[in-house]
C-alpha cells in the first residue's frame, strides 16, 4: 500500500462526511426498482472481482471514501493497492473489490464518480504546488468555491494534493470582502468594528483592490490582506510595502499558466477557486472478472 506523498500527514475524512452523500447518490441511481439491468443479467449467487484502474496519470484521492459505496450496497472484500496520495500512471490498479457481482456492478458508478472528482482536485492542486515550489515559498490554498455537499471532501483533496485550506466556512475566520467594505464604511471602519466584537484569538483579513487600500489596512491593524486581481507587478509592490507586517494573499484569475509569476512576487498565500469547483476529473474504470 502506498501512503501519502505530501510533506505532512493528512487525516482521512470522518465517515460522517461521505456516508450520507454516497447513500443519497445510490438512492438516486437505484430509485424504486434497483439496478434492473444487473438483476436481469446476473444471478444473485454470482461472484466477481473488480479492479479499479486509473485511465490516466494523476494523484489518487478519496479512495477509501469511494469504496464505502460498495459496503453500502452489500458485502465485499477490498484490497487497496495505491492509497490516497499515491501518484499513478494510466493502467495502475488502485484497489480490488471482490464479492457478489451484483454489489460490485451496482455500486461501481457511484464509487468511481467520487474517486474521479476528488483525484482530479488533488491532481490539479499537486500540479500547481509543483510550479510554485520552483518560484517561491507561497502556499497554494483553496477557497469556499466548492461543490454543494462536497466541501469537506474537496478541501481534504486539496490537502492530499499538497495544498492548504483557507477557511472552511463563514464561521471559522474573519475575511472582510469588498461588499462588506461598501456597507461598513471602508477599510478602517470595518476593521475597527471587527476588533470591537471579536476576541483576541481572532485574526482579521481584509480584501483590498489597490495599493492605497493596502496602506489603509496596514495602518488599521489588519493581520492579513487579500490582494484581489492584482497584476504580478502590483503584487510585488504590495509585498514590498507590507514588509512582512501582515500575511499577503493573492487571489483572482490565477491559472496554471500565471501562478509561477504570482509565486515569484514573494507572496505568502495563493488562493485558487477552480481547483475545487472546476478541476478536471481523473478518470478511473472498473475492470471485472468472474470468480470461478
Amino acid at each position: 500500500m502506498t501512503g501519502f506523498r505530501t510533506e505532512r500527514v493528512v487525516p482521512l475524512p470522518s465517515r460522517m462526511h461521505y456516508d450520507e452523500l454516497l447513500r443519497r447518490e445510490l438512492a438516486l441511481d437505484l430509485g424504486v426498482a434497483g439496478d434492473v439491468t444487473t438483476k436481469a443479467l446476473i444471478p444473485e449467487q454470482t461472484t466477481a472481482k473488480g479492479r479499479i484502474v486509473a485511465r490516466g496519470p494523476g494523484r489518487v484521492c478519496g479512495l477509501r471514501c469511494a469504496l464505502w459505496a460498495f459496503d453500502a450496497v452489500g458485502s465485499v472484500t477490498v484490497t487497496i493497492e495505491n492509497d490516497d496520495g499515491a501518484d499513478v500512471e494510466a493502467g495502475t490498479v488502485v484497489a480490488i473489490v471482490a464479492g457478489a457481482a451484483q454489489t460490485v456492478l451496482t455500486a461501481e458508478r457511484t464509487a468511481l464518480n467520487l474517486l474521479s472528482h476528488l483525484s482530479g482536485v488533488a491532481t490539479a492542486t499537486r500540479d500547481l504546488v509543483t510550479v510554485v515550489a520552483t518560484k517561491g515559498t507561497a502556499r497554494v490554498v483553496c477557497t469556499r468555491k466548492t461543490t454543494p455537499g462536497l466541501r469537506a471532501l474537496e478541501k481534504y483533496a486539496v490537502r492530499v494534493g499538497g495544498g492548504w485550506n483557507h477557511r472552511f466556512g463563514l464561521y471559522d475566520g474573519v475575511l472582510i470582502k469588498d461588499n462588506h467594505l461598501v456597507l461598513a464604511g471602508g477599510v478602517t471602519a470595518a476593521i475597527a468594528k471587527i476588533r470591537a466584537t471579536q476576541g483576541h484569538m481572532v485574526k482579521v483579513e481584509v480584501e483590498v483592490d489597490t495599493l492605497a487600500q493596502l496602506d489603509e489596512a496596514l495602518s488599521a491593524g489588519a493581520d492579513a490582506v487579500l490582494l484581489d486581481n492584482m497584476t504580478p507587478a502590483d503584487l510585488e509592490l504590495a509585498v514590498n510595502r507590507a514588509e512582512g507586517r501582515v500575511i499577503t494573499e493573492a487571489s483572482g484569475g490565477i491559472s496554471a499558466h500565471t501562478i509561477g509569476q504570482v509565486a515569484a512576487t514573494g507572496i505568502d498565500i495563493i488562493s485558487v477557486g477552480w481547483i475545487t469547483h472546476s478541476a478536471p476529473a481523473l478518470d478511473f474504470g472498473l475492470d471485472v472478472d468472474p470468480v470461478i
